[in-house]
């Protein structure tokens, strides 16, 4: 499979996920957004921006993060402040981002991709923190531990049939092991 060949994923994800959750992932040409089902469109819709794969597992962690109720709501009902976003508003944007970014690291690695932090506010000049970062893997490794949610399983076991990657352990989850890319990519 090509890196940005998103086709797959797709395809993976709505066999998955449209019979129970009436939920389908499709590419977008700008930027991403969740829209609930309405009277044009009988699904919920996951729409990643520009065709990137690693916009759609970033917004499939959204997706797994939020509840039954939040996934009535466009964007799933959650505060956004664009790029440019202050010091504190960029700590309160990292503080509910350590569960999607978890997520989408899981995701990753069952993948066999690359996993990057995203600060998301490059006008603000203000990149991923590294307490962050220690957070992010945090919650990985007590996700590892605890046992994964059922949606974040499912894709798990899915991702990994597909790319045939290994299971995942802690140990495939090192800060300095992020932003590189596994062997069997």
């Amino acid at each position: 499979m090509q890196a940005d060949n998103y086709q797959p994923l797709i395809e993976l994800f709505n066999r998955l996920f449209l019979p129970t959750y009436n939920t389908v992932l499709v590419a977008g040409e700008d930027e991403p957004i969740y829209r609930p089902a309405d009277e044009h469109h009988p699904h919920h819709r996951i729409i990643f921006a520009h065709g990137f794969y690693a916009s759609a597992l970033h917004e499939i962690a959204h997706w797994c993060v939020a509840g039954p109720e939040r996934r009535l709501l466009e964007d799933f009902g959650y505060w956004y402040k664009p790029d440019g976003r202050t010091a504190e508003e960029q700590a309160e944007f990292e503080r509910v981002e350590v569960k999607p970014q978890a997520y989408e690291w899981i995701f990753n690695q069952a993948a066999g991709r690359r996993f990057h932090f995203s600060a998301d506010n490059l006008s603000g000049g203000i990149g991923a923190s590294e307490t962050f970062k220690r957070n992010v893997q945090a919650c990985v490794l007590e996700l590892l531990e605890q046992g994964l949610p059922p949606r974040v399983r499912m894709l798990v076991e899915a991702l990994r049939t597909e790319y045939g990657t290994p299971e995942l352990v802690p140990s495939q989850f090192t800060l300095s092991e992020s932003e590189s890319v596994p062997d069997y990519a």
